[in-house]
């Protein structure tokens, strides 16, 4: 290991820095940071999940990979375990978790468990990404070894299994399910937070933009577009009417993460923020201030987060919001008016055409407004 002239520690023979003592907060997105800083202030919440173990299968599941996947070692894939290492060296996680490589064609990688995190990754995955692809991929698992992502994920796949098998149960499905989708929602935060950490580890922002885009559309590099695939997720922004906006939740809702050109798109952001070069320059959390971080603070910073997005957001429905929010006139009138398309082009003189034209007015403005740059992940 040598010194950067910054006193940065760097890897040897490469251009990566290093991060001592780094907090997982330095790099959660705020409504992910929130969440997590709740649940482990919350008096006796260890005690509750070390009880609730014992119903989730995760001795199975260790028992399951050890005997049906191959464990990366400096015997087996042993570049994985390098960039294993490297990550967990360049995020000062101090204990290596297990990694498996599992058969299956399905691009796919995951860090679950409860006492310790296990991280598995999939043949298709390995398979389908390059060196430098794959090096932030296994930077975003250990970002999640290194938030204590690993027990909510096992819990969401518990409870997913679990809503299946009492299904036939009156209620009992519907109230497993609202749990399922608010650890989901929390979840599709956390991949964000995830794809930070391993732009961290890679240090590498097209490596991994290439694998995102891997993911959405194959082994295919030399048919697809950096810029192109970032203005899909523009026009998925800012595209369509209420209507729209109504099928986008209705999509995302049953996901465990967001959609491959939307994370794209808050990674690229989240690299060119001030937050991000603070952190390339040595300046970040650490570890060792978790204990005083305040609940309410990281609540406020997810509040301001949450209402800078529906500020800031193209999309039509966040502009409905933003004119509700504002005192626009009349919400009937106006929900009519965007949903059936009426608007300033369908008004005619007379006062009763003047409301219209307001109406429709405020739809468009609804549906186009917002300057600033686009890309929120609260959808």
């Amino acid at each position: 290991m040598t010194d950067g002239t910054d006193g940065t520690e760097r890897l040897p023979g490469r251009d990566r820095r290093r991060f001592p003592g780094i907090s997982s907060r330095a790099y959660e997105h705020p409504a992910d940071r929130s969440a997590l800083v709740a649940l482990r202030k919350l008096s006796g919440f260890d005690t509750v999940f070390k009880a609730l173990s014992g119903l989730l299968p995760e001795r199975s599941l260790r028992l399951l990979f050890l005997s049906d996947s191959v464990r990366v070692s400096d015997q087996q894939f042993a570049h994985l375990n390098a960039m294993l290492r490297d990550a967990c060296y360049i995020l000062d996680l101090e204990k290596v978790p297990p990694m498996y490589v599992n058969q299956d064609p399905h691009p796919n990688a995951m860090c679950i468990g409860l006492d310790e995190p296990i991280i598995v990754v999939t043949t298709g995955l390995v398979e389908l990404l390059d060196e430098e692809e794959m090096r932030a991929v296994v930077g975003h698992e250990v970002g999640h070894a290194l938030s204590g992502h690993a027990v909510y994920r096992t819990i969401l796949l518990f409870l997913t299994s679990l809503a299946l098998k009492v299904a036939w149960i009156p209620l009992g499905n519907v109230a497993i399910m609202a749990i399922v989708t608010a650890l989901r929602e929390w979840f599709r935060k956390s991949e964000l937070s995830a794809d930070r950490a391993g732009l961290l580890v890679g240090q590498d922002l097209q490596a991994s933009m290439r694998g995102l885009m891997k993911l959405a559309g194959g082994n295919h590099l030399h048919e697809m577009n950096v810029d192109s695939f970032l203005a899909q997720a523009e026009e998925y922004e800012s595209g369509g009417d209420l209507r729209d906006s109504v099928l986008k939740i209705m999509n995302v809702l049953p996901r465990s993460h967001p959609f491959t050109t939307v994370r794209a798109a808050e990674l690229k952001k989240w690299e060119a923020s001030r937050d991000y070069q603070r952190i390339m320059e040595g300046h970040y959390d650490k570890r060792e201030d978790d204990k005083d971080t305040s609940v309410r603070e990281s609540f406020r910073q997810s509040a301001g987060h949450y209402s800078e997005s529906v500020k800031n957001s193209k999309d039509p429905l966040m502009g409905l919001v933003r004119d509700i929010a504002g005192g626009a006139g009349d919400l009937g009138g106006k929900l009519r008016d965007t949903f059936t398309g009426r608007g300033a082009a369908g008004s005619s003189g007379g006062q009763d055409g003047a409301s219209g034209s307001a109406n429709g007015d405020g739809g468009a403005n609804g549906g186009s407004s917002g300057k600033d740059d686009p890309g929120s992940a609260e959808r």
